[in-house]
């Protein structure tokens, strides 16, 4: 199938209608959809990616919102992608973040989209780097990727955005301590929103102290414990500046292009993955395990020597 230039040409130059179009294409995997990943990639590379996780509650809709705000406000071009549960009965995104973001939602240089993590186990949709790729090529200084915030399986974030936010409220204190083999690993910064209740000073000294213990980070850089208040937009100006920060830091280490590399390294296993999948199960296969799965069922046969038979 060959690639309209029109759609090109229109993602390139930011038109929403365009990119909407692209980003149902790469999520259903739909025909043509890897035809215009390759003709997409050569424009990708420019943008900053920002993950932001965190167990539910957290507030991190309402911190997305005011951080989309800010940049906004400043000048640049964001994409958010808010990654939503997935109804058991549509497959389709079940919170609509897009909902809860709709005035920064019809700012002319946002655009936002809710994906569905589609049982994916890692809080990230299967095909949230290919989103990400269409919302650089056409042109977004920042990528905002907010995530269901399912625990510790949130390591996907890391390997995928270039700053990763954890963000957490002064409940989370007793769980602090259980969170650090997981979400406590992978953050960049780490956000106490609701720092307007009770023990938010505790928790944030806790925190500081899991920190100290972790062994230093490969690129040098010192995590730190902002305190906002969403609701109240307080404190987000100087999350923005942190994030900054971090960005000039990635940059002048040189390890954002240490980072993007394995980023990519972890990308190109997951499509050779995908395609050795796709390509291996075809319909002979498929008949033949249906007619094996009696024995195997029955213990005349184990699964392990099955496979290994398959995949000589």
């Amino acid at each position: 199938m060959k690639v309209d230039k029109d759609i090109i040409t229109k993602i390139i130059s930011s038109d929403k209608r365009a990119i909407a179009k692209a980003l149902t294409l790469v999520e259903n995997d739909d025909e043509g959809s890897e035809k215009l990943l390759k003709e997409l990639y050569k424009h990708t590379g420019r943008t900053s990616k920002i993950g932001i996780t965190g167990p539910p509650g957290a507030g991190k809709s309402t911190l997305t919102n005011c951080l989309v705000k800010l940049m906004s406000d400043k000048g640049y071009k964001i994409g958010v992608i808010a990654v939503d549960p997935t109804s058991p009965f549509t497959g389709g995104a079940l919170l609509g973040d897009r909902i809860r973001m709709q005035e920064v939602g019809l700012l002319e240089n946002v655009f936002i989209r809710s994906m569905a993590t589609r049982g994916s186990l890692g809080g990230l949709s299967k095909n949230i780097v290919e989103a990400c790729e269409v919302l650089d090529a056409s042109g977004k200084d920042f990528i905002i990727i907010e995530t269901v915030g399912v625990g510790q399986s949130e390591l996907d974030i890391a390997q995928t955005t270039d700053t990763t936010i954890v963000v957490l409220v002064p409940e989370s204190g007793d769980s602090v301590q259980a969170m650090k083999a997981g979400l406590m690993e992978i953050a960049d910064i780490f956000v106490l929103n609701k720092s307007d209740r009770q023990g938010a000073d505790g928790v944030v000294s806790t925190i500081k102290n899991i920190i100290h213990l972790k062994p230093p980070s490969k690129d040098g850089w010192i995590i730190d414990v902002l305190k906002t208040v969403g609701s109240q937009n307080e404190g987000i100006e100087e999350l923005f500046n942190e994030i900054i920060k971090h960005k000039d830091h990635l940059e002048k280490s040189s390890y954002l292009t240490i980072k993007r590399k394995e980023h990519l390294s972890k990308k190109i296993k997951e499509l050779v993955n995908n395609k050795l999948e796709i390509n291996f199960w075809d319909d002979t296969k498929i008949r033949n395990l249906n007619e094996r799965l009696e024995d195997i069922a029955l213990k005349n046969k184990d699964p392990y020597s099955y496979v290994e038979e398959i995949t000589k």
